[in-house]
């Protein structure tokens, strides 16, 4: 048997064995801890260090096949190699320090980082543009605040550098207090100053938000057309109605053994199987199985009756689920679609299966 199951780690447990480490790391720092808890500490470092040496061989290994691992590599030689020269170079109360990088382990199992980044990448432009505004705000309100306070507070606003410090607060609306102007003037600026520094701040957030949602929805329209494209019954459509489509059909996946539908609910969805097989109970002794590229719960829609058996996921499966809004755009607008629906249905209504 491979030995390479043992070695990798999946992404929960990743993320323990890092709060492990770090949980020590920070215990270590503790004034009135006695040798023995101090030891103890030690080696629960190095058997995590031990444990991120054969994660790093097992990422060396699956490298060979997978060339997009390099992140994830990166992030384990660091876990390693960083601790290992803190050891060897630092003095005793600093060496655990070092494993401090494995705040980083975490990191490689998840996506959202590199999501971030292209929401970043495409939004750089306008982010570089409010970070302009945000430093003409701030070395100008630094440079009144100079004037205003200079001969008020020299101690403090002496020059525009420390009425620079003052600005940074305000315009992050944090308000130390540690420096608050004391003439009207200054206190008319830190107003104007702390309603910038809000609406900069929201200039932030929006484009931050409206990047992540339109990566999203980008990334969510790429899947549905992967699975939509896996339908059968949609090969033949134009462009325009195939993005039609996708748009409208969500996908759910459903685990092995749990109710999709039940006999005699009301109906508003029919779905499409992209991967896996559904068990229809029926009349009949033997139950009927539908695979990938079949629909079912058509009949709902179409006569508007209850549905008329209970389905069931035989193994995990894949579905896109057509509303009953959509389901008469579609046939309003793709009437080929809709007839082998109907025809579909109205060939299950008399008890003969097709798939």
């Amino acid at each position: 048997m491979s030995a390479r199951p043992f070695l990798k780690i999946s992404a929960p447990l990743n993320a323990l064995v890092a709060a492990v480490g770090l949980v020590a790391v920070a215990a270590l720092t503790a004034r009135d801890l006695d040798a023995t808890a101090k030891l103890s500490l030690e080696v629960l470092l190095a058997g995590v260090w031990a444990i991120y040496v054969l994660q790093l061989v097992d990422t060396v290994i699956r490298r060979r096949d997978d060339r997009g691992r390099t992140p994830a590599l990166v992030i384990d030689l660091l876990a390693v190699v960083v601790p290992l020269v803190g050891f060897l170079i630092a003095g005793s109360r600093d060496q655990s320090l070092y494993c401090g990088i494995w705040l980083l382990k975490p990191l490689r199992h998840f996506t959202f980082f590199r999501l971030l980044g292209r929401v970043v990448a495409r939004a750089a432009p306008n982010l570089v543009g409010v970070t302009s505004v945000f430093g003409m705000v701030l070395f100008g309100a630094s440079l009144f605040a100079y004037l205003i306070e200079r001969d008020i507070q020299p101690d403090k606003f002496g020059s525009i550098p420390q009425a620079m410090w003052w600005a940074v607060v305000t315009l992050s609306t944090t308000g130390y207090g540690d420096e608050i102007p004391m003439s009207f003037a200054g206190r008319v600026l830190a107003g104007l100053v702390m309603m910038s520094g809000i609406g900069i701040f929201a200039l932030w957030a929006g484009i931050l938000a409206t990047g992540f949602f339109e990566e999203v929805r980008r990334q969510d329209f790429v899947r549905n057309w992967q699975l939509v494209a896996a339908v059968p019954l949609f090969e033949k459509l134009g462009s325009a109605a195939f993005v039609e489509i996708v748009r409208a059909l969500r996908p759910r996946v459903v685990p092995a053994g749990s109710i999709i539908c039940r006999k005699g609910e009301a109906g508003d969805q029919m779905f499409f199987i992209v991967e896996g097989r559904v068990t229809i109970a029926t009349p009949s002794p033997t139950p009927v199985e539908l695979g990938p590229g079949s629909f079912f719960g058509e009949m709902a829609l179409i006569s508007g009756e209850p549905r008329s058996a209970t389905v069931s996921a035989a193994t995990e499966v894949s579905l896109l689920s057509l509303y009953s809004e959509d389901f008469q755009v579609l046939s309003s607008s793709n009437p080929e679609i809709a007839d082998v629906i109907r025809r579909t249905a109205e060939a299950r209504r008399g008890h003969v299966p097709t798939e």
